[in-house]
């Protein structure tokens, strides 16, 4: 849910902007149209529902999972799982590899790096579509790892595990 703080982050965008293209906009201009496009009636009812995004907001989380080998790694989490490289870090050429991978809003940190995590880790990820994607993966005839679908009360689960131990279990909740 959008903040005070963030609505009036945007409304002093939004003017930014405006000005940028030659249009003057008041404060209160903006306030009313974030409002409204947050799908309040006003600038007042929208101030009144909103939390105020002061004290403790944790953001995102992004799981780090251990690994050992960089073409198993790219094989399992791209090729498999359809994740896209992020980002990648050495420190030097010959230093363990730090990447980040990303499908569908999911990040997940790989790391080499003896000390950010251990192996047989397990991550739960709630999404949507588990059905469209435990049949993806199925297609692929990956080797090592022919997920099954599963039912438990809480939803329909699809649990894979990578090469070095580490659980990804997928879940899509039960209507």
């Amino acid at each position: 849910m959008t903040t005070i703080i963030e609505a009036k982050q945007m409304a002093k965008r939004l003017r930014t902007a405006m000005a940028a293209r030659g249009v003057e906009m008041t404060h209160s201009a903006a306030l009313e149209a974030v409002a409204a496009q947050l799908g309040h009636a006003d600038w007042n009812t929208a101030a009144a529902k909103m939390p105020a995004g002061e004290g403790i907001a944790f953001l995102r989380g992004i799981p780090v999972l251990r690994s050992f080998d960089e073409k198993k790694a790219r094989e399992f989490y791209c090729d498999f799982l359809g994740f896209e490289v992020q980002f990648e870090h050495r420190f030097a050429p010959d230093l363990p590899l730090y990447l980040e991978v990303e499908r569908a809003g999911l990040k997940l940190h790989l790391s080499e790096h003896h000390g950010d995590a251990s192996p047989g880790s397990t991550v739960f990820v709630w999404m949507t579509g588990i059905r469209d994607y435990h049949a993806e993966l199925l297609g692929k005839r990956y080797t090592y790892n022919r997920p099954g679908l599963e039912k438990a009360p809480w939803g329909e689960e699809m649990q894979v595990s990578d090469p070095f131990g580490n659980r990804v279990r997928f879940c899509e909740a039960s209507d």
